[in-house]
């Protein structure tokens, strides 16, 4: 389609050309035909009579009706829509073809177009309309640009440099529900992704794990993200044999989270007499966790577990085991264990030992398994006296420790004392 601007620019141009032709029509030529010099006829004659014959047409044509004229001779032939001479060029409004110069003609006619490649192709640099491609021309350049939808639009998935939208770049595209232009998996908005437990990314700070599964049998718990442990209720498969969320060492899942055996060293309840954790038949109680020692042994006692009762507190805060407080519940079996130690000491600590002024200890040798419960004194130290004050108890011998059934102190502030001989 040609241009009209193209067209009207040229009009001014072919004016001169048009002139002589116009004057040629205004004025009777007295020859009809002034393009035909010789040639008159088949029947005609020259002033002498003589026929010229059939033969010489006229110099000024020849058989196709060429006139001979030549694109850049400054006329417009048949043939040409213009002519204007050495003003013919690629950049002219007359081309070198003696063709007006249009969009797409392979020219680029200057100060009207940017580009011409002479094809329909909007995907090279040369787009239509003779424009140079540009991103937001709404045609994507192939090799340079990814995308172009003609606007500044950055988050309608182009934006404004015809870049693709892509998680990172600070802009929240489609399909996207944060993005804070980082590769940070392990912030508030990993993936562009609002952060949660389950999403296979650890946020720091505030998950411990995320394997972005629902599974409790792996290293990773669901609920809040947090790594398995023994005790968290949950069987850390490969790497537990039960768990029981509790720190019972005596029912079956131990509070290493292994299946509670004999041997282990803990007294399955309902299960096991006793377990004493080795390998030795003669120490009351065998290895398939049968007690040879006295019931007693096997019945509910309490426990002296903290590291004031041990004789190696000197001085420390006075303790009377007369009056109900903290581990002394009033007459009972009791058994040391822990920081208190694991039995009574047999010679006589000094006094002010063990949290109190006058400090008890076993006043004769414990019993073997064979001796069952005996009955034995207990003495107070104080001052120079060893046994200033005593008091009959109860010993028995169990596996792997000892069972005092102990009174009221006869006075205050007296306390049975501990060691780990």
């Amino acid at each position: 389609m040609r241009l009209a601007l193209y067209s009207s620019a040229l009009l001014p141009l072919l004016a001169p050309l048009a002139l002589p032709l116009l004057a040629c029509t205004t004025t009777p030529d007295p020859d009809p035909n002034p393009f035909t010099t010789t040639g008159v006829g088949d029947d005609e004659s020259d002033d002498n009579g003589d026929e010229l014959g059939t033969e010489g047409e006229g110099e000024g044509e020849d058989e196709s009706g060429d006139t001979g004229g030549t694109c850049g001779d400054g006329v417009v032939d048949p043939g040409e829509e213009c002519d204007l001479g050495s003003g013919n060029g690629e950049a002219d409004q007359c081309t070198p073809e003696c063709t007006l110069a249009e969009c797409g003609d392979g020219f680029v006619y200057a100060e009207f177009e940017e580009c011409d490649d002479a094809n329909s192709d909007d995907t090279d640099g040369c787009v239509s309309g003779c424009k140079l491609a540009t991103c937001g021309d709404g045609f994507v350049n192939e090799g340079v640009e990814d995308c172009d939808d003609a606007n500044d639009i950055e988050d309608d998935g182009c934006n404004s440099m015809c870049l693709p939208g892509t998680c990172g770049d600070g802009v929240i595209q489609a399909g996207e529900q944060c993005d804070d232009g980082n590769a940070d998996n392990t912030d508030e908005c990993p993936a562009c992704q609002l952060a949660f437990c389950g999403d296979g990314y650890t946020e720091a700070e505030v998950e411990e794990c995320d394997d972005g599964n629902d599974s409790n049998t792996d290293g990773c718990l669901p609920t809040f993200c947090t790594l398995a442990t023994c005790g968290d209720g949950y069987i850390n498969e490969g790497i537990e044999d039960c768990d029981d969320a509790n720190e019972i060492d005596e029912d079956e899942c131990t509070t290493e989270c292994s299946n509670a055996v004999c041997g282990d060293g803990f007294t399955q309840e309902g299960i096991e007499e006793c377990d004493d954790g080795n390998d030795n038949d003669d120490d009351g109680c065998t290895n398939d966790c049968l007690a040879l020692a006295d019931a007693q042994c096997f019945e509910p006692y309490l426990e002296f577990t903290t590291s004031d009762r041990n004789i190696t507190n000197i001085n420390g805060a006075v303790v009377c085991d007369q009056n109900l407080n903290g581990e002394w519940a009033g007459p009972n079996w009791y058994r040391f264990t822990g920081p208190a130690g694991t039995q009574m000491p047999e010679i006589a600590p000094p006094s002010y030992s063990c949290g109190t002024h006058a400090s008890g200890w076993l006043n004769g040798a414990h019993p073997t398994f064979a001796d069952g419960v005996v009955n034995r004194q207990v003495c107070f130290h104080w001052s120079a006296n060893t046994c200033n004050w005593n008091a009959n108890v109860n010993v028995v011998a169990c596996p792997g420790f000892y069972l005092y059934e102990l009174p009221n102190t006869p006075a205050c502030s007296l306390r049975y004392c501990g060691e780990t001989p």
